[in-house]
């Protein structure tokens, strides 16, 4: 693939040209905070925004989403992926997609997040402004973003864009771009090293470290307890996060009580009822019923449990988690610290 170099006076012109092509999904200002939106006109888009209240799963994953129509004996699948491309993606985010497309991939593929993602050209970007709650900087470096068809990172008077994929390939007739020189390349690659020094939070220990410590912490109950006392098991943590993918589903019924929909929707392993099953005659059985309990599994599923099939902690570091909690004791730096210190 190429490196290629694009004006800064030409890029909205390269924007609208995508937008013309198929639509394009980016980073848009949301009064004070940013999310990922279809794009109406190239300056909404904000490749200076430090990170979106929900990442760009929600894309290919959405937070409530039909998985079969119902109409009597009839039924039908609800597989309905548009072509589109998703631009300025983080590579924080990029590695979190990676790590969905494997887990939606493996054993019983997950057809319809697929059929979006594929769907879909996605061009990151460089983190130009770094959010207040990220460490991204030091969290899981063994591990590098791949999922991406072109990164786009912003450099003095334009933008160096490197094409991964064909699909990357293709976007190069939409521009006015000019092969890079050496300097410009150069110039892209230290952009993107030098920012990885600049996160506020940093994690101390290696991945590996992390996942022995983390791991053997399993029956030390009043750590777990205490680490969640000011829990409110409301599940935000979740609902931000880039690597969660647990959802529900449920047969939701039109009027005519024949017709209706198979819909899933995301879910929390925070929340009191996640973990209740049915024990058949109206009895239930709850086996994470205690706050420290589902912290636990919360923190096992990040820093442990998936770390080998992954390549490393099912954590990325984009800090979201930090800023949703309302009690402010979600953020993963703070409690692996405290778990590494007893």
């Amino acid at each position: 693939m190429s490196d290629s170099f694009l004006k800064e006076s030409d890029f909205k012109d390269f924007v609208a040209g995508m937008m013309r092509s198929k639509p394009v999904y980016g980073p848009v200002a949301k009064r004070s905070k940013f999310v990922f939106a279809e794009l109406k006109s190239p300056e909404e888009l904000r490749l200076d925004y430090d990170v979106t209240l929900l990442p760009p799963k929600k894309l290919f994953f959405p937070p409530s989403q039909d998985l079969v129509r119902f109409d009597g004996a009839s039924f039908s699948g609800c597989i309905e992926p548009k072509e589109k491309i998703l631009l300025g993606v983080h590579f924080y985010d990029v590695k979190a997609l990676d790590m969905t497309d494997l887990l939606f991939r493996e054993k019983h593929a997950d057809e319809n997040y697929l059929a979006h993602r594929e769907s879909t050209t996605l061009v990151a970007s460089n983190v130009q402004k770094v959010s207040p709650r990220a460490f991204w900087g030091s969290i899981g470096k063994d591990v590098q973003p791949k999922g991406h068809d072109a990164f786009l990172t912003k450099i003095t008077g334009g933008y160096v864009f490197e094409t991964r994929t064909a699909k990357g390939e293709a976007l190069l007739s939409l521009g006015k771009f000019q092969k890079a020189t050496a300097a410009q390349t150069a110039e892209a690659r230290r952009a993107n090293e030098e920012v990885l020094s600049r996160c506020p939070e940093t994690l101390k220990y290696s991945s590996s470290a992390v996942q022995k410590k983390v791991r053997a912490s399993f029956e030390k109950e009043a750590l777990w307890d205490k680490l969640a006392q000011d829990c409110f098991s409301c599940g935000s943590c979740n609902t931000v996060c880039p690597t969660c993918y647990c959802f529900d589903v449920q047969d939701c019924w039109n009027v005519d009580q024949k017709s209706g929909a198979r819909t899933r929707t995301w879910d929390s392993c925070l929340t009191e009822d996640f973990a209740k099953i049915s024990m058949g005659a109206g009895a239930t059985e709850n086996f994470r019923d205690k706050r420290g309990e589902r912290f636990r599994h919360r923190f096992m599923r990040k820093a442990a449990y998936l770390n080998e099939k992954l390549g490393g902690p099912a954590c990325v570091g984009c800090g979201r988690c930090s800023s949703a909690c309302t009690a402010d004791i979600a953020d993963p730096v703070r409690v692996i610290d405290e778990i590494m210190s007893n």
